[in-house]
Protein backbone atom coordinates (compact mmCIF):
# COMPACT_ATOMS: atom_id res chain seq x y z
CA UNK A 1 0.00 0.00 0.00
CA UNK A 2 0.83 3.45 -0.38
CA UNK A 3 2.89 4.99 2.30
CA UNK A 4 1.74 8.49 3.18
CA UNK A 5 5.26 9.12 4.89
CA UNK A 6 6.52 9.87 1.09
CA UNK A 7 4.54 13.29 1.11
CA UNK A 8 6.96 16.50 1.56
CA UNK A 9 5.01 19.67 2.34
CA UNK A 10 6.30 22.99 2.47
CA UNK A 11 4.95 26.26 5.01
CA UNK A 12 2.26 28.23 2.80
CA UNK A 13 3.12 31.32 1.26
CA UNK A 14 0.20 32.89 1.84
CA UNK A 15 -2.08 31.51 4.70
CA UNK A 16 -3.85 34.77 5.54
CA UNK A 17 -5.47 33.61 2.23
CA UNK A 18 -8.68 31.06 1.16
CA UNK A 19 -6.90 30.36 -2.48
CA UNK A 20 -7.73 27.29 -4.12
CA UNK A 21 -4.97 24.95 -4.99
CA UNK A 22 -5.71 22.00 -8.00
CA UNK A 23 -3.04 18.70 -8.97
CA UNK A 24 -4.46 16.82 -11.58
CA UNK A 25 -2.63 13.50 -12.24
CA UNK A 26 -3.94 12.20 -15.25
CA UNK A 27 -1.61 8.88 -15.32
CA UNK A 28 -3.27 7.50 -12.09
CA UNK A 29 -2.48 3.39 -12.11
CA UNK A 30 -4.09 0.83 -9.78
CA UNK A 31 -4.78 -2.88 -10.40
CA UNK A 32 -8.28 -4.27 -9.48
CA UNK A 33 -8.62 -6.75 -6.67
CA UNK A 34 -11.05 -8.88 -8.50
CA UNK A 35 -9.65 -9.55 -12.07
CA UNK A 36 -6.13 -8.47 -11.43
CA UNK A 37 -6.19 -5.78 -14.91
CA UNK A 38 -4.86 -2.68 -14.80
CA UNK A 39 -7.50 0.26 -13.70
CA UNK A 40 -6.26 4.11 -15.14
CA UNK A 41 -7.71 7.17 -14.38
CA UNK A 42 -7.18 11.02 -13.50
CA UNK A 43 -6.64 12.29 -9.82
CA UNK A 44 -7.47 15.39 -9.08
CA UNK A 45 -7.07 16.95 -5.67
CA UNK A 46 -8.12 20.43 -4.64
CA UNK A 47 -7.83 22.01 -1.40
CA UNK A 48 -7.52 25.21 0.58
CA UNK A 49 -4.35 25.59 2.39
CA UNK A 50 -4.01 25.88 5.74
CA UNK A 51 -0.47 26.07 6.89
CA UNK A 52 1.36 23.99 4.59
CA UNK A 53 1.29 22.76 0.81
CA UNK A 54 2.19 19.26 -0.77
CA UNK A 55 5.45 19.43 -2.64
CA UNK A 56 4.95 17.88 -6.22
CA UNK A 57 7.35 15.60 -6.84
CA UNK A 58 6.51 13.95 -3.48
CA UNK A 59 2.94 14.14 -4.61
CA UNK A 60 3.56 11.96 -7.99
CA UNK A 61 5.92 9.61 -6.24
CA UNK A 62 3.27 9.35 -3.71
CA UNK A 63 0.43 8.61 -6.68
CA UNK A 64 3.17 6.07 -8.65
CA UNK A 65 3.01 3.87 -5.38
CA UNK A 66 -0.33 2.68 -6.15
CA UNK A 67 0.88 1.48 -9.72
CA UNK A 68 0.62 -2.61 -8.76
CA UNK A 69 -1.84 -2.33 -5.61
CA UNK A 70 -5.32 -4.30 -6.01
CA UNK A 71 -7.56 -1.46 -4.65
CA UNK A 72 -10.97 -0.63 -5.17
CA UNK A 73 -11.74 2.92 -6.60
CA UNK A 74 -13.31 3.66 -3.33
CA UNK A 75 -10.49 2.62 -1.21
CA UNK A 76 -7.62 4.12 -3.20
CA UNK A 77 -9.92 8.05 -3.44
CA UNK A 78 -10.60 7.83 -0.06
CA UNK A 79 -6.64 6.74 0.94
CA UNK A 80 -5.61 10.13 -0.72
CA UNK A 81 -8.10 11.92 0.69
CA UNK A 82 -7.06 10.76 4.03
CA UNK A 83 -3.35 10.80 3.83
CA UNK A 84 -3.91 13.94 2.24
CA UNK A 85 -5.46 15.37 4.77
CA UNK A 86 -3.54 14.03 7.87
CA UNK A 87 -0.45 15.38 5.89
CA UNK A 88 -1.90 18.43 5.45
CA UNK A 89 -4.56 19.61 7.71
CA UNK A 90 -5.68 21.91 4.67
CA UNK A 91 -9.08 24.00 5.33
CA UNK A 92 -10.42 22.64 2.78
CA UNK A 93 -9.74 19.32 0.52
CA UNK A 94 -11.54 17.24 -2.19
CA UNK A 95 -10.32 14.30 -3.99
CA UNK A 96 -11.72 13.18 -7.13
CA UNK A 97 -10.71 9.99 -9.07
CA UNK A 98 -12.69 9.73 -12.40
CA UNK A 99 -11.56 5.97 -14.09
CA UNK A 100 -11.53 4.76 -17.76
CA UNK A 101 -14.13 2.78 -19.04
CA UNK A 102 -13.80 -0.74 -19.08
CA UNK A 103 -16.91 -3.11 -20.14
CA UNK A 104 -19.06 -0.33 -20.51
CA UNK A 105 -18.75 1.28 -17.21
CA UNK A 106 -17.04 4.69 -16.02
CA UNK A 107 -17.08 5.91 -12.63
CA UNK A 108 -16.11 8.99 -10.53
CA UNK A 109 -15.28 8.60 -6.98
CA UNK A 110 -15.26 11.94 -4.44
CA UNK A 111 -14.14 12.04 -1.51
CA UNK A 112 -14.25 15.43 0.87
CA UNK A 113 -12.20 15.75 3.98
CA UNK A 114 -12.81 18.16 6.77
CA UNK A 115 -10.61 19.20 9.64
CA UNK A 116 -11.53 17.56 12.40
CA UNK A 117 -13.71 15.06 10.54
CA UNK A 118 -11.35 12.63 8.54
CA UNK A 119 -12.43 11.45 5.35
CA UNK A 120 -15.83 11.57 4.09
CA UNK A 121 -17.31 10.34 0.75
Amino acid sequence: MADASILRTFPNPAPGRGYVIEHTHHEFTSVCPVTGHPDFGTITVRYVAGAKCVELKSLKLYFHAFRNEGIYFEAVTNKICDDLGAALRPRRLTVVSSWRGRGGITSVVTADWKPGRGARA
